[in-house]
């Protein structure tokens, strides 16, 4: 691969497209950008998609998904590559198939994106065993939401302590670090929390109560990476991608009658907060 990009960061994203925007591919684009860093893609599948469901999902091969993946690398590199949407088991194998032959020693933040904010199943459920055998393995991070630790581990997980707990068991699979994010429990505070070298790290702060949330957990995985990309060490990252995350919940836009998006453009010109 080229050399590094210095403080921009590559970030290469492998995951679905939403037509709303307010989640996937172009989430993540917009995230890294207003983050400062450079973001490429490998698109994984197309969806019809408003912030009331996933109306129609539309496939792409498999073989041209790695092929994205492939020439991206060879030409532009990567300093941190993360995955969101992988549906079918065919394409988490020819994903983890192609990180490993051409993305060796990359850092990777793996979103295992399983359900929409509206409902939708995103994540085949007979795939889930591939994707902890061959994906999660391989990341720097994984970052899971309260349903999708218990989908890959089991639960309840009621209580922050459940959440260490669930952290350690997803921990077990072999990635180098997890994020269990806390928003699906009830209550005025959000806690999530971070296993690192075998350490609990607990983030808090208040809840935004607001219906406009579509994207969050894209967001936040690609805001962590795009800071990743830029030399930042994983505690830090993950500290500037939650102040990042809430900012973009509280001046959302308002659009749509369901789950709306966030305002990713915070950071930039007239959209960024006097202090940034």
């Amino acid at each position: 691969m080229t050399p590094g990009s210095g403080k921009h960061g590559r970030v290469l994203i492998v995951a679905g497209s939403d037509s709303g925007g307010g989640a996937g591919i172009q989430a993540d684009i917009k995230t890294v950008t207003a983050l400062g860093g450079y973001a490429a893609t490998a698109i994984t599948a197309l969806t019809a998609q408003d912030t009331r469901d996933v109306h129609a999902i539309a496939e792409v091969d498999p073989a041209f998904i790695a092929k994205q993946i492939a020439v991206v690398l060879a030409d532009i590199g990567a300093d941190c590559i993360k995955t969101g949407m992988l549906h079918r088991a065919e394409v988490i194998e020819i994903v983890a198939a192609t990180l490993t032959d051409h993305a060796a020693g990359v850092p990777l933040v793996v979103d295992p994106v399983m359900v929409a904010k509206g409902g939708a199943a995103l994540l085949d459920p007979a795939t889930a065993g591939l994707l902890k055998e061959r994906l999660i393995p391989m990341a720097t991070l994984l970052t899971p939401n309260i349903p999708e630790s218990i989908e890959l581990v089991g639960g309840p997980i009621e209580s922050v302590a459940d959440m260490q707990a669930a952290a350690r068991r997803l921990a077990a699979l072999g990635p180098e670090a997890v994020l269990v994010k806390g928003g699906h429990r009830p209550g005025s505070g959000i806690v999530d929390v971070l296993l690192y070298r075998d350490e609990i790290v607990e983030f808090t702060g208040p809840r935004i109560e607001t219906r406009h949330t579509h994207g969050t957990g894209c967001t936040t995985a690609s805001a962590i990476a795009a800071y990743l990309a830029q030399g930042r060490g994983l505690i830090d990252a993950v500290t500037a991608a939650r102040h990042y995350v809430r900012e973009a919940i509280r001046t959302a836009p308002g659009f749509g009658a369901g789950h709306g998006p966030l305002n990713h453009a915070h950071t930039i010109g007239s959209h960024a907060r006097s202090d940034d």
